[in-house]
């Protein structure tokens, strides 16, 4: 055996191996959670005096097409006291004309705090219709500064930062919230589940039916969200060293937020790096901590279901993973940052933000090795259908997880669709994903900032 060959077959044994801990892990914690669970505590919530109130911040930049309906949803959520902040970032589009419309926007005089850089504050607007509504309008400086004019127009001790085109399950909140009101003190931030809202009839703000997408592209990225919030993210929080809270929904003490100095402006994953940077502080105060990913929560995005609008958004998360990382280099491999230093972010860095590469040239050095008959056929085979057969058994396991706890997709034709587009995956998708991801770090290298243009549709259309 070559060197190369030592090298793609210990990287794989790597990989596999981690996510092989990954699953044992994430069984745990699910297994821990549903027995510390009380189906009254949601209820408790509902009704204790001592329930922190809640600022939902959604920031919004040309969200004319989603906006209307995301923000019914946002009022609609079930918590006993909370404020809906839209932060509009300087929208070319009708956004803030159709908040105006659709809700009875007035300007108000409302005094805020600067506890965070933003740009500069036009107006403010109160709901005539919705007292919790506000509307924030701003000079344009991008999602992380629209975030940080939400935190200092926010009042509450709690915020939860979210996506302007995503959906909350109504009991989100109150799924959300329990760390911070049942723990020891010390939780931080929380986030949950994200899933695909692709194929849902959405009415008034509310989802009335889920059923599986119509494409094929769409029931893919299912699998894929499976196994990155049932799977990795589970198996993480079993360890403390979960570093990613999606910017679609998180769960904050604002005085963290304005301790760290906000959303990190200008940078490509702001939702990565801040909780990067919440763990840095963190470790170099010594303060006792933690970030917790919780399962039940639930909120609803679109997926692309175009390869160009995928590329792009895979594009974009691969540079996010990176700048993140390179933000906060001086962690990886530093005992003083405990288990994330240690072990979590050196595990995104061998096995996300190097395996496009990796795994893409382990496939065409294997095939080539096959046809140059370096390496018998039988071996090549093996090889791939061993690599087929792990990432079967690790969307299997996540699908399982999933029936175990939320059965979204209850009836029998969605569970064959699932488990057909667990293994359509492997030919042509997983291929197209890795080749967007390794685009996205050579733009990286190359100094792209952009988000790109995702188009956008209304929700449950």
């Amino acid at each position: 055996m070559t060197p190369v060959d030592i090298f793609i077959l210990a990287y794989f044994a790597a990989l596999n191996g981690t996510y092989a801990l990954f699953l044992v892990l994430s069984a745990l914690e699910l297994a821990s959670n549903s027995a510390h669970r009380m189906s009254e505590m949601a209820h408790l919530t509902m009704r204790l005096d001592s329930t922190p109130p809640i600022s939902l911040i959604a920031p919004a930049y040309n969200e004319a097409e989603v906006i209307a309906d995301s923000v019914r949803a946002l009022l609609a959520l079930e918590y006993p006291r909370y404020e809906v902040i839209v932060v509009n970032d300087g929208s070319k589009d009708a956004t803030l004309e159709i908040l105006k419309s659709k809700f009875e926007l007035v300007e108000v005089d409302m005094p805020y705090r600067r506890d965070v850089p933003s740009q500069p504050i036009r107006s403010i607007y109160r709901s005539r219709v919705h007292p919790k509504l506000v509307v924030v309008d701003k000079q344009n400086g991008g999602k992380a500064d629209a975030l940080n004019a939400g935190i200092n127009v926010s009042r509450t001790p709690l915020v939860c930062c979210v996506d302007a085109d995503s959906m909350l399950d109504r009991r989100a909140l109150m799924h959300l919230v329990e760390p911070f009101i049942y723990g020891d003190g010390r939780v931080m931030a929380t986030g949950g589940t994200v899933r695909v809202i692709n194929g849902a009839r959405v009415k008034d703000g509310t989802i009335r039916d889920i059923e599986m997408p119509r494409l094929l592209i769409a029931r893919m990225q299912i699998i894929e969200y499976l196994r990155a919030f049932l799977f990795a993210r589970l198996g993480l929080n079993r360890l403390g060293g979960n570093l990613i809270i999606s910017g679609a929904m998180g769960l904050f003490r604002r005085q963290v937020l304005v301790e760290v100095g906000g959303y990190q402006v200008g940078c490509i994953g702001e939702d990565m790096e801040l909780i990067v940077r919440i763990h840095r502080r963190m470790r170099e105060l010594g303060r006792p901590y933690r970030i917790q990913f919780v399962p039940d929560p639930i909120c609803y995005t679109l997926a692309p279901e175009s390869y160009e609008v995928l590329g792009k958004q895979r594009d974009r998360w691969q540079r996010g993973l990176a700048d993140s990382l390179w933000r906060h280099r001086r962690m990886i491999l530093n005992p003083r940052y405990g288990v994330v230093g240690l072990f979590t972010m050196p595990v995104f860095v061998l096995f996300e933000l190097l395996s496009p590469f990796v795994e893409l040239f382990g496939y065409v050095w294997t095939l080539v090795a096959v046809a140059q008959g370096r390496v018998d056929v039988v071996v090549g085979v093996l090889f791939f259908s061993v690599a087929f057969l792990l990432g079967m058994l690790f969307s299997f396991q996540a699908m399982l997880m999933d029936e175990a706890t939320f059965r979204l997709y209850p009836d029998f034709r969605s569970r064959l669709l699932l488990i057909a587009s667990a293994v359509f995956e492997n030919f042509g998708y997983r291929q197209f994903v890795l080749y967007s991801r390794a685009k996205g770090l050579i733009q990286f290298v190359r100094g792209a900032k952009s988000w790109g243009d995702m188009k956008r549709r209304a929700l449950g259309t």
